[in-house]
């Protein structure tokens, strides 16, 4: 009886240590982003990570404060703040475990960028922060054609990528989503998105139905960004369309 009870109190013990041992080799994922609503691209996959058990965490180079999409605020601290909020809102439902905002100027990342204090330089220097102490397992961002080209899309990519392959131990691996040629939504608004050689997208992340609704009310966040039928439809659209049950990506290197 004593046997039996001492062998209890040692599997009891050892849970707390099983417990710290699995948290420990959950996977750290960052995932490096424009503007409040670009998460959208990706949400169902890091609705799929977080409930897997990895550490999601979103970093936004900028706060949207000059994009007004459908809201009738004016560019400024009122709509950076609502749009924080919206990003918020979006990443709570998607089980993300941080969620950063930078805080640069909607629109400058690509202005000036080799000068001394430009926003280019200050995201370098924010972003490798938050890289050099994350001891990160995958980051993951917009590819090299930002998705539709947007200037800043195309600089969080950029940079992002120059400070990945800068580490020279323990680098994260570096993840690039695409839009598989053929697999466009046929809507007027997403024909000038970039599209990938299927090829090329030698990752495909699934996801199930349940992360497929948390996207949808990550996506319902975004007031602001979206009419309330784009809100509604977006996710199943991208489902049937683009992703197809996966998102899928490419390494960057």
């Amino acid at each position: 009886m004593a046997l039996a009870a001492l062998a209890a109190l040692a599997a009891l013990a050892a849970i707390p240590a099983a417990h710290a041992q699995s948290a420990a080799a959950a996977p750290r994922i960052l995932a490096v982003f424009a503007h409040p609503d670009d998460e959208v691209f990706v949400a169902p996959m890091l609705a799929a990570m977080a409930r897997e058990g990895a550490a999601v965490s979103v970093v936004y180079a900028t706060s949207g404060d000059v994009g007004p999409g459908v809201s009738e605020f004016e560019a400024g601290a009122d709509l950076a703040a609502a749009r924080e909020a919206e990003a918020r809102c979006s990443t709570d439902a998607l089980g993300v475990h941080q969620t950063i905002f930078l805080r640069l100027g909607d629109g400058t990342l690509g202005e000036g960028a080799s000068r001394p204090g430009s926003a280019a330089r200050r995201l370098a220097a924010g972003l490798d922060a938050i890289l050099q102490e994350g001891d990160f397992d995958r980051v993951i961002t917009w590819g090299p054609d930002g998705g539709y080209g947007h200037s800043d899309h195309r600089m969080v990519s950029a940079i992002t990528t120059q400070l990945v392959q800068s580490m020279e131990e323990d680098r994260p691996e570096l993840l690039y989503p695409g839009i598989r040629k053929g697999t466009l939504p046929p809507v007027p608004e997403m024909q000038d998105w970039a599209e990938t050689d299927p090829e090329l997208l030698t990752l495909a992340y699934g996801y199930n139905a349940g992360d497929l609704a948390a996207a949808a009310r990550a996506t319902a966040c975004h007031e602001t960004q979206f009419d309330a039928p784009t809100r509604a439809g977006m996710m199943a659209l991208f489902d049937q369309t683009i992703w197809q049950g996966s998102v899928h990506l490419r390494a960057g290197f």
